[in-house]
C-alpha cells in the first residue's frame, strides 16, 4: 500500500471513528475544527487521487448525488408492520394468547419512534444499499441519502450479507428550526416531524437530504437467528458492538404488569423525548419461541405495538365562525390560538354544528382542551371552566346565512341549519366546484378558488354557465393567473367532461345522501338519466344498496323544476346522459363480497374499486361473514384485525394487481 493511500484509509477510518463518538455515543473526542481539518485533507487526497475512490468515505455524507428517481427493490424479509393495541386489556390479551402456547414468556419492550421505516443492507463489512419500507414487500432504493445521515455506520466488522431495520427520524429540535426556516423564506412547512423525515429521504437531491439534520434508531435483526443469536436483546447488543445507534429507552422483563408499567413511566416522559414517540412495541424476547408463534398474512404473532392515546392541548378560542357547504348546510367552526397538538398545529376544528357548541357551552374567548380524533381530525372535548373569562357571553348562532343573509332553516327531524337560498354565492360556489371535482365530472382547473372568481366575474352562476366559458375568451385571460394557455386548457377539460359516463354526472349534482359509489349502482341500474329521473321510492329501494333515505333524497331531486331544467339544459350541451356498460370480465372476484382496507401504493381506492366492479365483484365497507376477500394495503387496521377473525381469505393489493393483469385488464 503506497503512502498516499494509506494515509486516505487512516482519514477514513479516524473520521468513522470520530462520526461514532459525536453521533451515536454523544461523546466527541476531538473539536469541530480538528475535524473539518481532517475532512477536508481526505477531501483533497480524494480529489487528486480518484484511483482510491470509495463509495462509503466519509467526504460522501455531504450528499451531492442527484437521483432521477427511486428504484424499486424487493426486500428479501418482509417488512411486516405491527398489530395495535390501545390499552392495556388489549395487552392482556396479547400476553394471554402467547403463555396459551408457551409455559413461559420473556418480553422486551422498546420506544415505537414516528419515523420512517427502513432496511439497511450490508455486504463484507460494507454499507451497500438502504431501501424503504414500502407496501413490506417492495420498497425504494434511497442510498444516497441515507448515506448522509452521519449516526450510521459506512463499514462494519461483521463480514457476512447483514440486513438492519430500523426507523430514520427528525428530531424535534430540527424539526422546529427547518419549519422556522422555511416560513421566513415563504415556503410550505413540514406538518410534523414524521413527513420532514420522509420528505428529505425522498429528496433527488442528496445534498438536500444531508442538510435536515435525520437521525436514526435501529432495532431489528430479521436474520438474527440464523447468524447464532438467540434472542432480541442480544441482537441489539450485537448492534450496537456493529456501531449502530440502539435506543437505550427498553424493558426486559417476564411480568406483564411491569411491561405496563414500563409504558406508563414511558408516557409520562414521552413530551421531554427529543424525538416523537407514538407508541411502544412489546416483543417475545426468544427468537426461536418468535419462530414457533409465527405469523398472520400481515401481522408477527410474536410483537405487538401499544399506540398512545391522542395527544391533547389546551389553547383559546379567538372565534367562532360559520360556512356554507354546496348543500346549503351550515357549518360552526372554531379559530384557535395556534398550538401543537399529535406533532401537527392546529389553529381551526369545526364544532359540527349548533348542539354541539350547547351542549359543551363553548364560547368565544374560552380555553378549551382540544385533541386530534384518531389523531387525524382536531376537536374540542371540553372547555376550561375556571379559566372562563369574566362576562363572556353564549355563542348565538345566527339566524341568517354568513354569506347571503337569508333566514337558515332547520329541519324537524335533523341538527343543522340550512340556507335554501338557491342564489346564494356560498352554494354556487361549493356546489360549482363539487361538480367539477375530481370524483365527479373531473374538470381540472376548476377548483374552489377559480369558481369564485369567475362568480364574481359573473361568469358561472351556476352548473350550465360551465358549458358556456368558452364564449368568454377574452374576460377570462384577463383575469390575473389565467392567460391563454390556462383557458385552452379548462376548455379542453370542460368539452372532455362531456364524455363522462353516467355515474359521473348523477355524483355531480350533488344529490343529498348520494355518493360516488351511490352514484355507480344507480347508473348501472337504470342505465339512462332518463329512467332514473323517472324512478319511484319502490324502485329505488328495490336496489340492495339504496335504502329509504336515499331513495327519498334522488325522487325529491328531480321533482324540483329547477333540477328538471339543469339537466335538460346539460343535456342540450351534450353532456352524455347513459351508462356506458365497460367490458365485463370473468375472475376469481366474480359474485364475490370484497372489503379493501389499508393504504395502496400503486391503486387509488377509487381505481381500485372500478377494477374490482369490473371484475363482477360487490365491494363492501364492512367485514362480515359474508365477505370473501379483503384485499389490505400498508396500515390495515380493525378491518383486517375481523377478517383474521371470521377466517375471511386475505390478499394483498399485490395479488390484485396479478389478477388484473392475468384477465387483461392491466399490462405488466
Amino acid at each position: 500500500m503506497s503512502e498516499i493511500e494509506n494515509r486516505i484509509q487512516q482519514l477514513r477510518t479516524l473520521l468513522n471513528k470520530y462520526n461514532h463518538q459525536y453521533f451515536v455515543l454523544d461523546n466527541p473526542s476531538v473539536s469541530d475544527y480538528e475535524y473539518d481539518m481532517l475532512l477536508k485533507e481526505l477531501k483533497e487526497l480524494e480529489e487528486a487521487h480518484p484511483e482510491f475512490f470509495d463509495i462509503n468515505s466519509p467526504t460522501n455524507r455531504v450528499g451531492g448525488y442527484i437521483s432521477s428517481g427511486f428504484e424499486k427493490v424487493v426486500h428479501q424479509v418482509n417488512m411486516l408492520s405491527l398489530g395495535n393495541s390501545y390499552n392495556k386489556e388489549d395487552i392482556l390479551t396479547f400476553h394471554n394468547r402467547i403463555i396459551s402456547e408457551i409455559k413461559e414468556v420473556e418480553y422486551v419492550v422498546e420506544l415505537k419512534i414516528d419515523g420512517l421505516a427502513m432496511s439497511l443492507i450490508y455486504e463484507n463489512g460494507k454499507f451497500v444499499k438502504a431501501v424503504t419500507r414500502g407496501d413490506g414487500v417492495t420498497g425504494e432504493d434511497v442510498t444516497s441519502n441515507v448515506r448522509t445521515i452521519r449516526s450510521i455506520p459506512m463499514e462494519i466488522e461483521y463480514q457476512g450479507r447483514l440486513d438492519v431495520r430500523g426507523e430514520i427520524y427528525m428530531p424535534k429540535a430540527v424539526f422546529e428550526r427547518i419549519n422556522k426556516e422555511r416560513k421566513e423564506k415563504v415556503e410550505p412547512l413540514f406538518a410534523n416531524p414524521r413527513n420532514g423525515a420522509a420528505g428529505s429521504i425522498r429528496q433527488l437531491d442528496s445534498a438536500i437530504a444531508a442538510k435536515r439534520g435525520l437521525e436514526a434508531f435501529w432495532y431489528h435483526l430479521p436474520e438474527a437467528l440464523d447468524m447464532g443469536i438467540d434472542s432480541h436483546q442480544n441482537a441489539l447488543i450485537f448492534l450496537e458492538k456493529q456501531g449502530f445507534k440502539v435506543n437505550q429507552l427498553r424493558f426486559v422483563s417476564k411480568d406483564i404488569n411491569e411491561v405496563w408499567n414500563f409504558i406508563k413511566e414511558i408516557a409520562e416522559k414521552r413530551d421531554d423525548l427529543p424525538y416523537e414517540i407514538d407508541g411502544m412495541v412489546i416483543k417475545v424476547n426468544d427468537l426461536r419461541t418468535q419462530v414457533n408463534l409465527g405469523y398472520t398474512a400481515k401481522y408477527p404473532k410474536w410483537a405487538i405495538a401499544y399506540k398512545y392515546p391522542a395527544q391533547q392541548a389546551v389553547t383559546k378560542v379567538l372565534d367562532i365562525y360559520c360556512t356554507v357547504g354546496r348543500t346549503g348546510k351550515v357549518t360552526p367552526n372554531a379559530r384557535f390560538k395556534p398550538v401543537s397538538v399529535a406533532q401537527t398545529t392546529v389553529e381551526y376544528a369545526t364544532l359540527h354544528n349548533a348542539d354541539f357548541i350547547k351542549e359543551k357551552d363553548i364560547r368565544v374567548g374560552d380555553e378549551v382542551v382540544i385533541h386530534k380524533a384518531g389523531d387525524i381530525i382536531p376537536e374540542v372535548i371540553k372547555v376550561v371552566l375556571e379559566k372562563r373569562e369574566e362576562g363572556s357571553e353564549p355563542f348565538k348562532f345566527p339566524e341568517n346565512c354568513p354569506v347571503c343573509k337569508e333566514k337558515l332553516h332547520r329541519y324537524l327531524d335533523g341538527v343543522d341549519y340550512f340556507c335554501q337560498n338557491i342564489d346564494c354565492p356560498a352554494v354556487i360556489v361549493t356546489s360549482i366546484t363539487h361538480f367539477g371535482s375530481r370524483d365527479a365530472m373531473n374538470i381540472e382547473g376548476l377548483g374552489e378558488k377559480t369558481v369564485e372568481v369567475f362568480h364574481k366575474e359573473g361568469l358561472l352562476n351556476n352548473v350550465e354557465d360551465i358549458y358556456l366559458l368558452k364564449n368568454h375568451k377574452e374576460t377570462i385571460i384577463r383575469i390575473e393567473k389565467m392567460g391563454e394557455k390556462s383557458f385552452g386548457n379548462l376548455v379542453n377539460a370542460i368539452e372532455n367532461s362531456k364524455k363522462n359516463n353516467l355515474d359521473k354526472l348523477i355524483f355531480g349534482l350533488g344529490i343529498k345522501h348520494i355518493g360516488a359509489k351511490a352514484a355507480l349502482t344507480l347508473a348501472k341500474h337504470f342505465k339512462t338519466m332518463d329512467n332514473l329521473m323517472q324512478a319511484t321510492m319502490e324502485d329505488l329501494t328495490l336496489i340492495y344498496e339504496v335504502g329509504e333515505v336515499m331513495a327519498d333524497s334522488v325522487v325529491s331531486f328531480f321533482q324540483d323544476d329547477n333540477n328538471v331544467k339543469l339537466i335538460k339544459s346539460l343535456k342540450e350541451h351534450g353532456i352524455n346522459m347513459k351508462y356506458i356498460s365497460s367490458e365485463i370480465y370473468t375472475s376469481i372476484f366474480t359474485n364475490k363480497t370484497v372489503v379493501l382496507t389499508g393504504t395502496l401504493t400503486n391503486l387509488t381506492r377509487n381505481q381500485a374499486t372500478e377494477y374490482l366492479n369490473r371484475l363482477q365483484a360487490k365491494v363492501t365497507g364492512s367485514v362480515s361473514k359474508s365477505t370473501d376477500y379483503l384485499i389490505y394495503g400498508a396500515d390495515a387496521g380493525s378491518k383486517y384485525n375481523r377478517a383474521v377473525e371470521l377466517n375471511v381469505e386475505l390478499l394483498t393489493e399485490q395479488d390484485l394487481l396479478d389478477e388484473l393483469i392475468k384477465v387483461g385488464l392491466l399490462q405488466q
